[in-house]
Order: C-alpha cells, then structure tokens, then sequence
C-alpha cells in the first residue's frame, strides 16, 4: 500500500491573500510555507512581486525565496525537484508543508508528478524563435507548434510566447514531442487544496491598491537598483509585471502614469490567467470565500486532511 505525504496548498489569485492565510495556518499547525511562486525566486526582487517581507516570514521557515539572482535560470524541472525535497524534508521533520501560491503550473508540476523535460536551454535556437515572434507574431509559432505536436497545445500557455518557445526548443532539440515528455507519473504527494475566491472587481481593486503601494514603497528605486547592478532588462526575470513597465520609463519610453496604467492592465490580465489554472468548478480545490474567510474553517480542513492521510 502506497503512503502519501500529506500537505496543504494554499491557491488562489494574485492580491486575494493567500500569503496572510498560509502564514496564519502554518502558526496554527506547526507548519512550514513553501513557496510555490514564481516570482519569488529571485534575489533583489521584493517589492514588485510582493514577496513576504522579513517582518511576515518572522517565526514561520519560508522555503524557496530568494534562491536565485535575477540573471539565473529557474526551470520548472529544477522547481520541481527543489520543491519535492523540501517539502520531504519538511514533512521528515514532523512539520506540516504548507505550499502557497498562485502560479498554477509550477503547483501542479510537484503534486501530480510532472515528468518534465530535460532539455537544457538552447540560447541561438531561442534567439532565433524570438525573432520569429517579433517578426511574424506568436501565431506562426503556435502554427508551427501545432504542425510538430498537436496534442502539446492542451499543455503549453500560448498567451505566453516564452512557453511555445520553450515547447519548439524541446521538440526540435530532443526529436521528440513535446506532450510525450510531460506525462505525470504517480504522485507521492496528497494534497488538499484550499482556493481563496473574491469577486473580479474586488480582486481588481485590491491589485490597484497594491501597485500603489508599492510604487509609494520603493519600487522604482528597487528597478533602478537591479539596472545599476547590472541585470540587464530583457532577462526573462526582469520582463515580469511591473518591472517590464518601470525598465520602459527609465528609458524614456513611457510616462511614469502610462507605466503604472500598464502595470495595473497586465496585473488584471494575469488575475484572468489565473482563473484557468484554478478553476471554480475544479472539484480537487475547496474554495473560501475571502469575504466570509474564516481561519477555523480552513483549520478544520486542513487538520482533516492531515489525519486522514496519516492514519
């Protein structure tokens, strides 16, 4: 009989709350947070991600933040191999992993056994696909993914050029389809899923709110920092929401107020993004609703869960 590891996962929307909820719960059972986002790989990136400030992760071990600077390569197979030995080791310890995020695909790459390629980055072929995509658009390269490997379509984010990229890269690298590669094999993971929900509109707002804050906090001075220590713009790191826009400024390219416009649209963009990784009808997420949160409530799951896993 197969024994799983029980966990948590804390999922969501950008600016719905979750880092408060996994900080509360993880006090609550004696728990560890993982961080299962992206964003937060990357030393010197703090404000623009809303990374957990020092203050926040005081008393509760956070795992997986600032473990790169902004010129390295996170994969999602490196992630994916980070993440599963700690939170073994977390678990090994008698502590609960508490995995928290919002980037879908890199949660459920560790939970449901992702077999992800391994293909190291191949830099002139990248190169070569970037100029075909500022030439001729995303859609030749989606054409081209779709003649080489249909099925991959269901697998890769085509609103993001950088994924189809990375599919082609794989297939023409390795000769072989990029779905074939990205099979899931048996998870040894039992995750229950705790989805924190708001209305769009009010999820909207509080993401405005939050670029204001963090423009008030800092986070011009923080890209101009990251430029003068020179991590040069168009690294993929530095292309992420908010500091696209604010590189865009500094060079003249936009006004402060069109950047922080823009910052803003792509912050909704991305919400809408979310909602097709965490789905409201997805029957392997119970969702709360934020404004009716109750922290006993997802106690109560997640002490549940945890017992009847072990048991």
């Amino acid at each position: 009989m197969t024994e799983f590891i029980p966990i948590v996962g804390i999922v969501g929307a950008t600016a719905v709350g979750k880092t408060a909820t996994a900080i509360r719960l993880a006090q609550d059972l004696d728990g560890e947070v993982v961080s299962v986002d992206s964003r937060y790989f990357y030393r010197g990136m703090n404000i623009g991600t809303a990374k957990p400030s020092l203050i926040e992760q005081q008393g509760i071990p956070h795992h997986l933040i600032d473990i790169a600077n902004p010129d390295e390569v996170v994969s999602l197979g490196i992630f994916q191999k980070m993440a599963s030995d700690v939170i073994m080791d977390v678990h090994n310890r008698g502590k609960v992993p508490i995995l928290v995020g919002g980037t879908g695909q890199y949660i459920r790459a560790v939970v449901e056994g992702w077999s992800v390629p391994e293909v190291a980055p191949q830099i002139q072929l990248r190169g070569y696909l970037q100029h075909v995509s500022d030439q001729q658009g995303k859609g030749k390269l989606i054409e081209w993914l779709q003649k080489l490997d249909p099925q991959s379509l269901e697998l890769v984010d085509l609103q993001n050029p950088r994924r189809v990229i990375r599919a082609l890269e794989v297939i023409l690298t390795s000769g072989k389809a990029f779905s074939e590669q990205r099979k899931k094999h048996p998870s040894k993971f039992a995750m229950l899923q705790v989805g924190l929900s708001l209305p769009r509109a009010q999820l909207y707002q509080r993401a405005d709110d939050r670029v204001e804050w963090m423009m008030s906090n800092g986070f011009l001075n923080e890209v101009k920092t990251l430029i003068a220590n020179g991590f040069d713009e168009n690294l993929p790191s530095m292309t992420a929401i908010g500091y696209y826009e604010l590189c865009a400024y500094l060079r003249g390219k936009m006004t402060l107020t069109e950047a922080i416009y823009k910052i803003k649209m792509r912050t909704h963009n991305f919400i809408r993004k979310q909602a097709t990784w965490f789905r409201a009808n997805d029957p392997s997420i119970h969702w709360v609703d934020m404004n009716q949160f109750s922290s006993d409530e997802v106690n109560q799951l997640a002490r549940i869960h945890m017992q009847r896993e072990s048991s």
